[in-house]
């Protein structure tokens, strides 16, 4: 992975900290109140930038669309899809407000885009980069149309196969736009940790030479977690305010505690990767001496003895001779009478 972007103050890519994602998406449920409170709680479950959804419910489904299996689980199934997503748009009039909060408390705001209108609603904004969500991985002329604003894509992959994503990447790259994050993402609501399948986001990250994330469905950590030790560098997750609240998405959120524990956990994570050079820490130098051992005598020698390997052991510290020497020692002479347990030492032979 060669690649890293920049949006807005962040550095995307290898040698920089995951770029944490805090989903709101729709769980402002229509409400500006609700809106600035999800800013608000990412902020201090220290994520990097706080996502909502940009949307007319009538340009995104027919009146006619069912819901997903999902929605009609946490949501009433006598509702339509329209009407269930009428109840959740973002009034155009509370972005500014939205923003304003952001930038006052220094969280990036993003939103994802569903069709054109949407995507120069945001621009005119002035976002630093645009999500975009799985179903609009395969709309190529979707994707060429925002790719032209020259600005950042990070691109959700669920429900497509490599050469899906490829055609998808491919469109975006005909535009001289190459400033992309791919993400791996199972798109159910909640997804399970079997269909996580993280190993396929290093491998479109080494096929097609991007930058690569995950966008996370699953109730728990573990596929996020696993992702960032397998190289992501974003991690997107849905964020709540409550798990209770009526809505499609909340009940497969993080709430606020939960989700300062994933931010926790993956620097954490990072702490623990280093780079890819095998090498000592300075800890480690420090404990080298008490900790490796040394060529010792196991019984009382006189002087002019030739040394045998029954005569020798290995024992800490490692202030002598050390083991990997065995051989060089085997039939030298000792030039003085020496105890058990004598470290050997370069003076303690004749070479």
């Amino acid at each position: 992975m060669k690649n890293t972007i920049k949006i807005g103050n962040f550095t995307v890519g290898a040698q920089h900290p995951c770029y944490i994602i805090a989903e709101a998406g729709v769980n402002h449920n229509g409400s500006l109140e609700m809106a600035l409170d999800l800013v608000k709680a990412a902020k201090a479950a220290g994520v990097d930038c706080v996502k909502f959804q940009t949307f007319k419910a009538e340009a995104v489904v027919t009146a006619a669309a069912p819901k997903a299996n999902y929605q009609l689980e946490v949501t009433d199934r006598a509702e339509s899809q329209l009407a269930m997503l009428k109840k959740l748009e973002l009034p155009l009039e509370h972005y500014n407000e939205i923003i304003a909060c952001c930038k006052k408390l220094d969280i990036q705001f993003l939103s994802t885009p569903y069709n054109y209108a949407d995507a120069d609603f945001l621009n005119d904004l002035g976002v630093d980069a645009f999500k975009i969500a799985s179903g609009q991985l395969v709309e190529w002329d979707f994707l060429k149309y925002v790719a032209g604003f020259g600005k950042p894509m990070i691109i959700s992959s669920g429900m497509a196969n490599l050469a899906e994503v490829y055609e998808g990447v491919a469109a975006i790259r005909s535009t001289g736009n190459h400033q992309i994050a791919l993400l791996q993402c199972t798109t159910n609501y909640p997804s399970s940790l079997e269909d996580a399948n993280i190993l396929a986001m290093k491998s479109m990250g080494d096929a097609l030479d991007i930058l690569y994330g995950y966008s996370c469905h699953v109730p728990t950590n573990f596929a996020c977690y696993s992702s960032v030790a397998l190289g992501a560098k974003v991690i997107e997750k849905h964020f709540t305010l409550d798990k209770d609240l009526p809505g499609p998405d909340h009940s497969s959120s993080l709430n606020p505690a939960e989700f300062t524990e994933l931010v926790n956990g993956i620097r954490s994570i990072e702490k623990t990767l280093g780079d890819p050079v095998k090498r000592p820490t300075a800890a480690e130098i420090a404990n080298t001496k008490g900790m490796r051992r040394s060529i010792v005598l196991v019984t009382d020698l006189a002087a002019g003895t030739v040394l045998k390997k029954e005569h020798l052991a290995f024992k800490r510290p490692a202030t002598g001779i050390a083991p990997k020497r065995l051989e060089e020692v085997i039939g030298k002479e000792l030039v003085s009478d020496l105890a058990t347990d004598t470290i050997l030492k370069e003076h303690h032979l004749r070479w």
